[in-house]
C-alpha cells in the first residue's frame, strides 16, 4: 500500500489532472482553502478526481486562492472492490453517517432501496454524493463510490445481475458465525451486494422474495439487534475481511 500523506489537505476537483494543468477553483473551494484552512499562494495541497490518481498542487492567487497548478502525481489511481451497499435509507444525520462509513469501508456503489418499513419517503441524492466526496477527501480514498437514485426493493432485485452474490443481512436468520458463513458460502467472482434493511426489519413477503433470489447468502449479524447504520458497518467489515480487499493482494 502506498504511503499516505495525512498532513496535507486533500481536495476533490472535477477536472482532468496532469502535470502543468491549471485549474480554476470554485467559490466554495476557494473559501475552504483560504478562510477555513488559512492557506495562501505558494502552499501545496493534494487533489484527486476519482479517475487520474492523486496529485500535488500549488495554490495560486493574490487576495485569496483562485487557481491550482498541478505539479506531480503522488499516487496512481486505484480501483475499489466490486461491493455494492444496498440499504433502506435513514433520516438526516444518520443517513450522512451511513454514507460516510460505507465509503470508508470501501463500497464502490451505494443503492438506496425502499421497503415496506422504510421510514424515509424522499432521499437527497446530491447530499449523499457530497458525503461520498467528503469522506474520500478525509480518508485518502482515490475512487468515488457511485450513488444511485432510490428504487423499490422489488425493482432493484428485478434488474440486478443474477451472477452477483447477494449478502442478505437478516435479523430473523438463525444465529451463527458470520465469518464462517461467508467463507463457506458462494463465490463472489462477479461482485457482491450487501443488503441492509430498515429499522423495522423486512416484511415477510420481502424476506420470501429475497430468499428466492439466486446466489443469496442469508447472514446473521449476531445475537443483538443492531441499528441499521451499525449493521451496515458490521456487515461491510465482515465482507471486506472475508471476500474483499482487506485480505491483501494474495
Amino acid at each position: 500500500m502506498p504511503e499516505l500523506d495525512f498532513a496535507a489537505p486533500r481536495l476533490f476537483v472535477d477536472a482532468a489532472l496532469a502535470e502543468g494543468v491549471r485549474i480554476e477553483l470554485e467559490r466554495n473551494q476557494s473559501n475552504y482553502l483560504g478562510n477555513v484552512l488559512r492557506l495562501s499562494a505558494g502552499e501545496s495541497i493534494l487533489v484527486f478526481n476519482g479517475r487520474d490518481g492523486e496529485w500535488q498542487a500549488q495554490i495560486d492567487g493574490r487576495k485569496r486562492p483562485d487557481t491550482l497548478m498541478i505539479v506531480a502525481r503522488t499516487r496512481p489511481q486505484d480501483r475499489l472492490p466490486d461491493i455494492g451497499y444496498v440499504f433502506a435509507p435513514l433520516k438526516h444525520a444518520r443517513l450522512d453517517y451511513m454514507v460516510q462509513k460505507a465509503v470508508e469501508m470501501g463500497a464502490s456503489a451505494l443503492q438506496p432501496v425502499l421497503t415496506r418499513h422504510t421510514q424515509v419517503s424522499r432521499v437527497n441524492v446530491e447530499r449523499m454524493r457530497a458525503n461520498v466526496i467528503e469522506a474520500a477527501e478525509q480518508c485518502g480514498i482515490l475512487s468515488l463510490a457511485e450513488v444511485a437514485e432510490p428504487v423499490a426493493l422489488d425493482r432493484f432485485l428485478d434488474r440486478r445481475g443474477t451472477s452477483r452474490l447477494l449478502v442478505f443481512c437478516d435479523e430473523a436468520a438463525e444465529i451463527g458465525n458470520p465469518i464462517e458463513a461467508l467463507q463457506r458460502g458462494l463465490a463472489a467472482a462477479d461482485g457482491i451486494d450487501v443488503l441492509i434493511g430498515p429499522e423495522g426489519g423486512f416484511a415477510e413477503e420481502e424476506r420470501a422474495l429475497l430468499l428466492r433470489q439466486p446466489r443469496t447468502l442469508r447472514l446473521s449479524l449476531g445475537p443483538r439487534i443492531l441499528r441499521a447504520d451499525t449493521a451496515g458497518v458490521a456487515a461491510l467489515a465482515l465482507v471486506q475481511s472475508t471476500l474483499g480487499d482487506w485480505r491483501g493482494s494474495a
